[in-house]
């Protein structure tokens, strides 16, 4: 199983549009932050976990030709602004054969809703002289599977909002919490790597601090924690040095390799 870090950044990125300090200036890659997403490659399967804004950019730079298809942690610009985006996904003659049908797309009732709202060409019957993504949206009722990948929804708190992570194997993935219910802090036991949130060092009503996060990856006890949805307040050397080995920092382009069991 191969999990691929395509953006840890908050909602504006980093660099910030306008800003001048130290870290959106830095020459250090790992301080240059696309919005939040990732890609999850396990037993001939490849699954895009949201699709920003950037989402254009990340599948280029890391030469993703196809996928099964796509979870949705919620509803928010900076994680599924770049849905159109899909389309080369969903047009191609040999990907469509491939897949045998639209690109499934996987999120809670809000999030679908907001979704078919959103981009409600794309689920228009009529016929249409643009192209457009041809997409299948599912909303969440439990667990389910893509292909051979068995894959577990979970509830996290985004402030007052509920908004959806995921666990693949051993491998359990967060972006946009505040705070886990008791029911998912069960669920996230017995991990080799968490994804988490760690929006900045001081207090935000819909982020994980850093100090929140650490408390979470503490509790949870995973092999490795990986900070992601950051601002710019995080020099990448810098915050590293000061957290404990097994958690860091993510970065963009990140690959980590898990057992596939």
């Amino acid at each position: 199983m191969r999990l691929t870090l395509l953006g840890t950044g908050t909602s504006m990125g980093v660099p910030v549009i306008g800003c001048d300090c130290t870290v959106c200036t830095s020459p250090d890659p790992r301080n240059r932050r696309t919005r939040t997403a990732a890609l999850l490659e396990a037993r001939g399967t490849t699954i895009l976990i949201d699709a920003g804004p950037d989402m254009r950019m990340q599948v280029l730079r890391h030469h993703v030709t196809y996928l099964d298809a796509v979870l949705l942690t919620h509803g928010h610009a900076d994680h599924v602004g770049g849905i159109d985006d899909l389309r080369p996904f969903t047009m191609h003659s040999r990907i469509a054969a491939r897949r045998r049908g639209p690109l499934p797309i996987y999120g809670d009732a809000a999030t679908i809703a907001r979704v078919r709202h959103q981009f409600d060409y794309a689920f228009d019957p009529a016929p249409s002289l643009s192209t457009r993504p041809s997409l299948a949206t599912h909303v969440l009722n439990g667990p389910f599977r893509v292909n051979d990948l068995d894959i577990i929804p979970f509830t996290v708190n985004h402030g007052p909002n509920p908004i959806t992570g995921y666990r693949f194997g051993r491998c359990g993935y967060i972006t946009d919490g505040k705070t886990l219910p008791p029911a998912t802090m069960q669920q996230l036991h017995g991990l080799d790597l968490l994804i988490i949130n760690a929006l900045r060092f001081t207090d935000h009503p819909l982020h994980f601090t850093v100090d929140e996060a650490v408390a979470v990856v503490e509790e949870l006890q995973p092999r490795q924690a990986l900070f992601v949805h950051m601002t710019h307040d995080f020099d990448h050397a810098t915050v590293n040095a000061q957290l404990p080995p097994h958690i860091q920092l993510g970065y963009d382009g990140q690959v980590v390799e898990l057992a596939d069991d």
